[in-house]
């Protein structure tokens, strides 16, 4: 069975690379970008299951990005990550299937991910099932 692929989309080198080892260390394939621009091409090439999107980044911020992708992507799980909770009240971060505040444990993310894949498969399977 192939290997879960998530795409995390952050600015930040350091957290794309503390993801990046724990998620593979918990058994995911991990494709990093480091802004939207760049999320758009490993898209293209990776085709995520789910990915983790970074609210302030340059250039365009993982909310306008999240509305982009949206447009032409309705069913890949997006988890906002961001270390600002103040956009937890903003109604177009609904859009995205969960919403988590770094911090340097990791659970909270990790469960989520989980939780997002365990309920895209639950439906994938009730939709295969009629």
């Amino acid at each position: 069975m192939p290997k879960t692929k998530i795409l995390v989309v952050d600015d930040e080198e350091h957290i794309r690379l503390l993801y990046r080892e724990e998620l593979v260390e918990a058994g995911y394939e991990v494709e990093t970008a480091k802004d939207a621009k760049d999320a758009e091409k490993k898209i293209a090439q990776f085709h995520p299951d789910l990915m983790t999107l970074d609210i302030r980044m340059p250039g365009i911020d993982g909310i306008e990005f999240l509305r982009r992708f949206r447009e032409t992507d309705k069913t890949t799980p997006v988890i906002l990550c961001t270390a600002y909770s103040d956009y937890k009240q903003d109604f177009r971060v609904w859009a995205s299937e969960a919403y988590i505040v770094k911090s340097s444990n990791l659970e909270p993310l990790l469960a989520s991910i989980k939780d997002v894949l365990d309920k895209k498969r639950a439906k994938g399977e009730g939709e295969e099932s009629r």
